[in-house]
């Protein structure tokens, strides 16, 4: 990387915290130095590089909090996936890396990877070797015995609060940044039903105190609200999906600050799931949930739960005119969240639960120059993400659409 400072002008910034018209964002390195009106930072530098962004609109890079590299839903798709080597698994993980950092995802949090291959493409993407979003990951999700999600080797199946305890410390031990548990069955379970309670409250409760012990936050694949209630009781930081809530479970979630990543697109996704080959009886499960679950989304929006973007879909997937994270964005957005809450949704809030909001999240001098250029206003519309057409990770421009530009 050039020692050479580069200033982004001709650009409005948009983040969670200010609006800049005519903007100019000095980079020195990997982070931003400065950020501001165009005639307070360009006397700041003596010389440097100067990147003309044509008009275009500037965020932080999103961060999609639910993740799955190694993804393998029942059906003829999946069990191709389910049947890679080491080896294919590993390159089919970095092009979706990649794939992933070209749509604009900057971060992930991933939430059960096959094989702890996670913990190899981190090291991969961070060493500079394989193009991709900075990673977080919760390593393979803790599941009981025949639980959802046992099929593969993406969880580990623990059974009593010693096992359960043990697996969360096998996955601390790999290098994980927070623990996964799976405390209720789910859409792609064939043997259960999304309101199956799969952990006994000591169980639960030893996964998150071992975690919290070791500094690290849990989140927990879940469905029912009686279940969602016992364990944020016993301190849970994070909800997947919550497709049965109620507004009494909403209101103990958003006093006890555990945030919902609610994944609309896993019950309004036919195309996906026909495309993959999903057998019929997990699809009419999923698409059958669609309505409760947005129920339970008004309900959380309604009782001020944080809610953070997650499309659990593969970030980068073709999908409805877009990729998956964009169409999860817009789903928020439409039901309830609104564009502004939204790009929070998409960049501070889920910052600030990986306690990172030092280093993403915003467009502030200290933090990483991750950043995205579109050319619509995020905060009049979501859809403006659909326009994205330049990205930059770590100060680096790994897209440019114009003419000349290129994607690495």
């Amino acid at each position: 990387m050039s020692d050479t400072p580069v200033v982004l002008v001709n650009c409005t910034v948009a983040d969670s915290l200010r609006r800049v018209p005519d903007a100019a964002v000095l980079i020195r390195g990997e982070r931003i130095a400065a950020v501001g009106p165009r005639e307070e930072v360009i006397p700041q530098v003596d010389a440097a590089t100067l990147v003309d962004l044509d008009g275009a609109h500037l965020t932080p890079g999103l961060v999609n909090m639910h993740t799955h590299f190694s993804l393998s839903l029942p059906g003829a798709g999946g069990e191709r996936v389910a049947s890679f080597t080491p080896h294919e698994l590993a390159l089919y993980m970095a092009d979706g890396a990649r794939r992933t950092l070209q749509c604009g995802v900057t971060a992930v949090r991933c939430v059960a990877e096959k094989d702890h291959a996670d913990f190899a493409l981190r090291r991969a993407v961070d060493a500079g070797r394989v193009s991709g979003p900075r990673i977080y990951t919760a390593g393979r999700a803790l599941v009981c015995t025949g639980g959802h999600g046992h099929e593969g080797s993406d969880t580990l199946e623990c059974d009593g609060a010693d096992d359960f305890r043990r697996g969360a410390r096998t996955q601390i031990k790999m290098g994980a940044d927070l623990i996964k548990v799976m405390i209720s069955g789910g859409i792609a379970g064939r043997h259960e039903r999304i309101d199956t309670p799969q952990l006994f409250a000591d169980e639960m409760a030893a996964v998150i105190g071992t975690a919290h012990a070791w500094g690290r936050k849990v989140t927990a694949h879940a469905g029912p609200a009686a279940v969602i209630a016992q364990a944020v009781e016993l301190g849970l930081d994070c909800v997947e999906h919550g497709y049965q809530l109620t507004p009494e479970v909403a209101a103990a979630m958003a006093a006890r600050g555990t945030a919902l990543v609610p994944t609309l697109l896993v019950t309004r996704c036919k195309e996906f799931f026909d495309e993959l080959g999903v057998p019929e009886w997990m699809q009419c499960r999923s698409l059958g949930a669609g309505p409760r679950h947005l129920e339970s989304f008004a309900m959380a929006l309604a009782a001020g739960v944080e809610v953070l973007l997650g499309s659990d879909m593969p970030p980068f997937w073709s999908f409805e005119g877009t990729n998956a994270t964009v169409r999860e964005l817009e789903y928020l957005s439409e039901y309830g969240l609104g564009p502004a809450r939204a790009l929070y949704a998409a960049t501070l809030g889920p910052a600030r639960w990986l306690g990172a909001e030092a280093d993403l999240g915003t467009v502030e001098a200290g933090r990483y120059a991750d950043l995205i250029a579109m050319d619509a206003d995020p905060l009049a519309a979501t859809s403006a993400f659909r326009t994205i057409r330049w990205v930059m990770k770590g100060g680096r421009v790994v897209r440019d659409d114009r003419a000349g530009g290129e994607r690495v």
